[in-house]
């Protein structure tokens, strides 16, 4: 698929490509100035993934570079290019804490162990890192904190119509509904959510259903 551009912003761009019968959605941020490129979910499918990575060196003022792949989280449909990615580029992984040692098991990959507040990046971009625990314990999303309108990545812990998948577990439902809740809906006023598989949509328009998130119970 192609590696279609969804942000020119003044100083970085996204790119957006999708991998896999799963519809893995891939984010590619890639800051101007410098040509440093950050990498959201190395799903599958290396080549489509360096194809995306060369559509972003385009955007970019210098020679580009993948300096870091960011995982949401560790599950298997979200991982599977991650090792040979870092490998063919030299970038450095990273993932949410509690998810790090899944992702060395099944992987092989040693990641830097982020935290909810964390702020990671390259030159020219700064991501925060936002904990949304629920679908799995390490679940994170990246916002870029400092943009209007913000920018959310959320993997698998926010679509459109809903959170993600917490397998009919009260306490995990609680748990993520209670972090999109504070951590998301509450904090900003709008925001573009980019989710891992399929299209985006944005803060404002899903904020009228959480209520109904709630009683429906997923």
């Amino acid at each position: 698929m192609a590696a279609e551009l969804l942000h020119d912003r003044e100083t970085f761009t996204v790119r957006r490509t999708h991998v896999s019968d799963m519809d893995n959605a891939v984010y590619l941020i890639t800051a101007k100035a410098s040509g440093e490129q950050i990498l959201i979910d190395a799903a599958d499918d290396v080549e489509a993934l360096e194809t995306l990575l060369r559509a972003g060196a385009e955007d970019a003022e210098q020679p580009a570079s993948l300096k870091l792949i960011v995982t949401t989280h560790a599950h298997w449909d979200h991982t599977r290019a991650t090792s040979e990615l870092a490998e063919r580029t030299g970038a450095d992984v990273a993932i949410g804490d509690a998810d790090a040692e899944q992702l060395a098991e099944e992987r092989g990959v040693t990641a830097q162990r982020l935290a909810h507040g964390d702020r990671i990046g390259v030159a020219g971009v700064e991501l925060e890192v936002i904990a949304l625990r629920g679908h799995t314990a390490g679940s994170i999303a990246l916002a870029t904190p400092d943009e209007t309108p913000v920018l959310l990545f959320t993997g698998d812990s926010l679509f459109p119509g809903g959170i993600g998948n917490t397998w009919k577990d009260p306490a995990r439902f609680a748990q993520l509904l209670g972090d999109v809740r504070s951590r998301l809906f509450e904090r900003f006023d709008d925001a573009i959510v980019y989710p891992g598989h399929g299209d985006g949509t944005t803060l404002a328009e899903e904020r009228p259903a959480l209520p109904e998130w709630e009683r429906r119970g997923w």
